[in-house]
């Protein structure tokens, strides 16, 4: 029977979180309806972002790469 300390069962309940919002912040986003179209010229490439969906870009990449760095942690052995 393996012994897993305290600070890795934190650590898996932190994933599990991180990613369960992840999940939760891109399905926030609105759908940029371009499919295919949006790889010619017909794209509006330069369309500012504001308000809402730029903080929600924000708090996305922030909440990513916390869940990648959780990742690397447990992945490395760092925390065991």
């Amino acid at each position: 029977m393996t012994h897993m300390s305290l600070q890795y069962v934190i650590f898996l309940i932190l994933e599990a979180s991180l990613g369960l919002l992840m999940v939760g912040l891109i399905l926030l986003h609105a759908p940029k309806g371009e499919g295919m179209g949006g790889i010619g010229s017909g794209a509006t490439m330069f369309s500012g972002k504001r308000g809402a969906e730029a903080g929600l870009d924000r708090l996305t990449w922030g909440v990513a790469i916390s869940f990648m760095v959780v990742c690397a942690f447990l992945g490395f052995g760092i925390v065991k």
